[in-house]
């Protein structure tokens, strides 16, 4: 299960220490709109089910503070291959292509131990901000 703040789900991006950062800032900053998840591994690993549009979540930082809170807008589960240019430019990484995208991201779930094909499924999910940190949503 994933940890719970505030009644919400929480919501860390990467791994802890400079990624977690990194990742966290681009979100306050508007840069990042979208993460991805892979289904086996974050989900049904976990025991939980996917996001839904509407669904608040909260995003903590590197020390599990609460960073702000995010509204999840679009949600698709798509197979590793199927994922679009659009979805990658708005993880706001600064990917240079969609092969660069894939390259990315395989070596991270792989550094997880899991190894991904094409047909994998990924939970693209897409975002926005609704609050900062310690402020109330309106």
């Amino acid at each position: 299960m994933w940890p719970r703040m505030d009644g919400l789900r929480v919501l860390e991006f990467g791994t802890p220490g400079d990624l977690r950062t990194r990742l966290t800032n681009l979100v306050l900053a508007g840069d990042k709109t979208a993460t991805a998840g892979l289904l086996t591994l974050d989900y049904e690993g976990e025991g939980e089910e996917v996001e839904h549009v509407g669904e608040h979540l909260v995003v903590v930082d590197d020390t599990g503070a609460r960073a702000t809170e995010v509204e999840i807008t679009r949600v698709e589960l798509t197979p590793f291959a199927a994922v679009t240019w659009e979805f990658a430019q708005a993880e706001g990484e600064g990917f240079e292509s969609i092969e660069h995208w894939r390259e990315a991201h395989r070596r991270y779930w792989a550094g997880h131990g899991h190894e991904i094909d094409d047909s994998s499924t990924v939970v693209c999910l897409w975002f926005r901000v609704v609050a900062g940190s310690g402020e109330e949503t309106s």
